[in-house]
């Protein structure tokens, strides 16, 4: 069972997220910055590459009334441009509150927002998309798709 990737996509960073091989835990991995789109699909190739990565998990935030807002819709057009891009599938999942959440445990080890916490934001994204496959035991529909 190959590994996990999870991207928090920003309109000036991307935040990226890595699972151990058993997809049980993730950790941050790093933050690429969106230098050109040609950039980010090369620098995410060669992470997918060196990480055997199988899917990757793209953070979609919706209000919290669950609907599509524009930032969802731009995030939605970019994750259907990285899936004619990448070789492996893309998975939209539900990101409300993963950043206020990873301020929250940067808080909790007595860390400051020194630094972008797009990488940590991935991370509880992939966090939770792992733990809700567990739930489902092995099978059942994922989130939404923009490629099958």
């Amino acid at each position: 069972m190959g590994r996990v990737m999870a991207l928090d996509l920003g309109e000036k960073r991307i935040g990226v997220a890595i699972s151990d091989p058993t997809r049980t835990i993730a950790r941050p991995l790093t933050i690429l910055p969106r230098a050109s789109r040609r950039a980010v699909i090369e620098a995410l190739l060669r992470l997918i590459a060196e990480y055997e990565v199988e899917q990757v998990v793209v953070g979609f935030p919706r209000s919290l009334s669950g609907e599509e807002g524009p930032q969802a819709r731009w995030v939605r057009r970019e994750a259907e441009a990285l899936a004619r891009s990448l070789p492996v599938p893309i998975i939209l999942w539900d990101e409300r509150l993963s950043t206020v959440t990873a301020e929250a445990y940067r808080a909790m080890r007595g860390q400051r927002r020194q630094e972008p916490i797009d990488a940590e934001a991935a991370a509880v994204i992939l966090q939770d998309y792992l733990e809700a496959q567990r739930v489902r035991s092995g099978g059942g529909e994922e989130s939404e798709r923009p490629r099958e």
